[in-house]
């Protein structure tokens, strides 16, 4: 199946050369060619260029993008979209003035989600997660990594993962899959905090590498959570079974959590809300990517990650969604953007980079996703008829997708 597109008003992050990443100065550079073509092949990207030079194509579909723009979707590198019913009423909580900690401690937070998903049989977790799945693909989404986290015990958190592999099976995007049992202590192991890292590492770990369940470990390293040195001993186990580390770290507190990171060698660090010069000077000259998350900053009032600053001493940055019912319920990538633009004050090109080609590298699907480059998927975004593309992060709270393409063929 041969799809031709033609007179795209602007293709974006083409990248005849591929590229891994884009660091400081050059996230400000996006590549696009106006007036273009872009040839689809079953699932593939086949060619592109200018419509001076389009040649002659059997195509068995053809599209005319006359006014509008086409970029590769949405690389969503962090988000919790396997959990259980909701956390409206600590929204409400929240407005009436309750800290997301003080919820937390007091049986609210995490242990809420956690409590709601071992209640919840298996099928129906399914059900709940493929809907904000779907929802997501709409709104762009073609690559997601989803962490586990909200088992906090081994049939909870291999539940879990089993629900991420499933809808992996049976959706066409990639998705990658996070263990993330060190999310919070339950409360049975509150007082024997060694007894927990004792049944992840013994007893989790071992079940979810002789089943496949995850690409990836990951540990939410922060004051009242798990600590540096606890961070450290589960990203040893986690790769000592082939996952690789991706971490929360400095989303209230800095407490070394980035330097624990870059020490294990971890594939990004997550959240960076609070970021001191040591952190920033800890992840120059690392293959870790820092990832922003600011409509969870957005929906918990708190500081949003400093881009200008992170991308002037010269670092990558990849944006995403943070999707889960207590802090992001969300997963549009599109306000994402949006909100990094308003808030952080990143150019729409460093944010589209962000959300595509650094996205991509954060998930370790930089060969195949993020970009518009010759044998890479088919995973794309057609907007409506725009002015621009800085339409997409001025007018945050239109839809301007008209079409989303994943492996080559249109959303329904």
């Amino acid at each position: 199946m041969t799809t031709l597109i033609i007179n795209i008003q602007e293709l974006l992050q083409v990248r005849e050369t591929p590229i891994t990443k884009v660091s400081g100065a050059e996230m400000a550079k996006l590549p696009t060619i106006k007036n273009a073509f872009l040839v689809l092949k079953d699932n593939l990207i086949e060619d592109f260029g200018s419509m001076d030079n389009l040649p002659e194509i059997k195509a068995d579909k053809t599209i005319d993008a006359t006014g509008k723009v086409v970029l590769p979707s949405w690389c969503d590198s962090h988000t919790h979209i396997v959990y259980a019913g909701n956390r409206e009423q600590e929204f409400v909580d929240r407005i009436n003035g309750l800290s997301y900690e003080e919820i937390a401690n007091r049986g609210g937070g995490i242990l809420n989600s956690a409590k709601k998903l071992n209640e919840t049989s298996e099928e129906e977790i399914y059900e709940q997660s493929k809907v904000r799945l779907e929802e997501v693909m709409q709104l762009g989404t073609g690559a997601v990594e989803i962490k586990s986290g909200y088992g906090l015990t081994v049939d909870g958190e291999l539940k879990m993962l089993r629900v991420i592999k499933k809808l992996a099976e049976n959706y066409p995007i990639a998705i990658k899959a996070t263990f993330l049992g060190a999310h919070a202590f339950p409360l049975h192991y509150k007082e024997d905090k060694a007894g927990y890292l004792d049944e992840m590492i013994n007893e989790m770990l071992p079940e979810i590498s002789k089943n496949k369940l995850a690409d990836y470990v990951d540990v939410f390293c922060e004051s009242g959570y798990f600590s540096v040195e606890e961070t450290e001993k589960i990203m040893e186990a986690g790769l000592a079974f082939g996952l690789k580390p991706k971490i929360h770290v400095n989303q209230f507190n800095s407490i070394g959590g980035i330097q624990a990171g870059v020490k294990f060698n971890a594939l990004s660090v997550d959240h960076l809300e609070i970021m001191n010069p040591e952190d920033i000077e800890a992840l120059k000259d690392t293959e870790t990517m820092p990832v922003a998350l600011p409509s969870c900053s957005y929906f918990l009032s708190i500081p949003y990650t400093p881009a200008r600053e992170m991308i002037k001493a010269g670092l990558p940055l990849a944006l995403a969604t943070d999707f889960n019912p207590g802090s992001t319920p969300s997963g549009n990538m599109n306000f994402v953007v949006a909100t990094a633009c308003i808030k952080m004050k990143m150019t729409p090109e460093e944010a589209i980079n962000a959300a595509t080609i650094n996205g991509a590298y954060a998930m370790g699907l930089s060969e195949t996703h993020g970009s518009i480059t010759k044998g890479k998927k088919a995973n794309l975004i057609l907007t409506n008829p725009i002015s621009s593309y800085y339409q997409i992060p001025y007018a945050f709270g239109s839809n301007l997708i008209e079409s989303v393409f994943v492996e080559g063929k249109i959303l329904k």
